[in-house]
Order: structure tokens, then sequence, then C-alpha cells
């Protein structure tokens, strides 16, 4: 397990890079966020945030979307990929979040998973941006550079990479420390060309002084 003193100063870091520590996808209604996050799956949360605007502005409350033909709500997803299944799901999740949930977002791990094309990493970002609880997002940019850090053992699986991010991470910075991750991931840990030469990191990265 990483040495937290070796932990302490990863966060510290990631926060002087990324002070806001925000969220990549633009929403205003806690429901907008839930539905760009389904999105945003093999998708861009830059191309996600082009398509979302006009989508809510077509469909401008929950009740809307309930109400919606998936294939409309297809249409103006459609570059998203995947957005059969995605408008499906949307539609279906509007329905049961006013059925069951009065039209709220729920604050609570089971009850969100219980949301058509909802899981955990949904759930986790929900849960910290909304409810402003310890979440542990697990994106691949999350996974692949705790993996490399040595904050994790490698693998691969999500659950696996959460629960052992758990037993690291202060819960008061995990959700935070998610967002910085996917900025990290993006700017300069990247999956093909990671740029270790420089990296603020590599004094605490096993894969930068493994590669030394």
């Amino acid at each position: 397990m990483k040495a937290k003193a070796a932990v302490k100063r990863i966060i510290e870091t990631l926060k002087g890079i990324y002070p806001d520590a925000l969220c990549s996808l633009q929403y205003e209604k806690d429901y907008e966020l839930l539905f760009a996050v389904r999105l945003s799956a093999q998708c861009t949360d830059a191309r996600v945030n082009k398509v979302t605007p006009a989508l809510y502005e077509r469909f401008s409350t929950l009740e809307s979307f309930a109400e919606a033909d998936p294939k409309e709500v297809g249409e103006y997803i459609h570059s998203c990929g995947f957005y059969n299944g995605k408008a499906r799901d949307i539609v279906s999740c509007a329905q049961k979040l006013l059925a069951e949930f009065g039209g709220k977002v729920p604050g609570t791990m089971e009850e969100l998973t219980s949301l058509p094309g909802v899981g955990r990493k949904t759930a986790n970002l929900i849960l910290g941006d909304v409810y402003k609880q310890p979440a542990y997002v697990c994106d691949t940019h999350c996974i692949r550079i705790t993996g490399r850090l040595g904050l994790t053992d490698g693998s691969k699986d999500p659950v696996q990479v959460e629960r052992q991010l758990r037993l690291v991470l202060p819960p008061k910075e995990s959700s935070d420390f998610c967002h910085r991750m996917v900025l990290f991931g993006r700017d300069t840990c990247t999956a093909r060309s990671p740029k270790c030469e420089g990296c603020p990191l590599a004094r605490d990265c096993d894969e930068a002084k493994a590669a030394k």
C-alpha cells in the first residue's frame, strides 16, 4: 500500500494544479447531470456538452423526458454513440424518478443504481457532486492513473479500484481527487503517451520510477 506521505503529496500536488476540481459535464438540474453521465459512456464530455443544450431545450422538464418518444431523444443524442440504448435509458430513468422518487434524484448508492442505465460510476458522481458525499468515480482515467501511481494494484475492474481507493484516499478528498484524475489524464498522464518527463507526480509514481 502506498505510504501516507506519498498519498498526501499526490493529493496536494493535484490540488495545486487543479484547484477547482470541477466536473467537465455541464448541467443546471440534478437529473441533467444524471443523463449527461449516461451520454458520456464511450463518448467524450466535450461531445456531450455540445449535444445537451438542444436536448434540454427540447425536453425542458423531467416530465417531458418521461413522456418522450425514445426515437426523438435519440435524434438529439445521435452523435454520442449507442444512442438507441441511451435514449431508452434516459426516458425510462425519467419515468422511474417521477414514479418512485417524487421527481428527485435519490441520494443513496442503492437507489441510484436501481435506475435504468446507472452504474456505480454514475452513482458515485451524483453522490459526490450533488450530495457532497465521499465518492470514488472510477472512470478510465482514474483506473489508469491510480494504477500507474501505485495507489491501486493495476486492476482494470472499476469495483476493485474503488475498493482499493477507499483504503488509501481520505473520504473528504475522494470526489475532488477523481475529478482531478480526469483533468490530469487529459493533460499529462494520457493513455498512449504519458508525459513522464517533468511530470509533477513522478516522485511518487511507481511506473515513472520503474522506467528510469
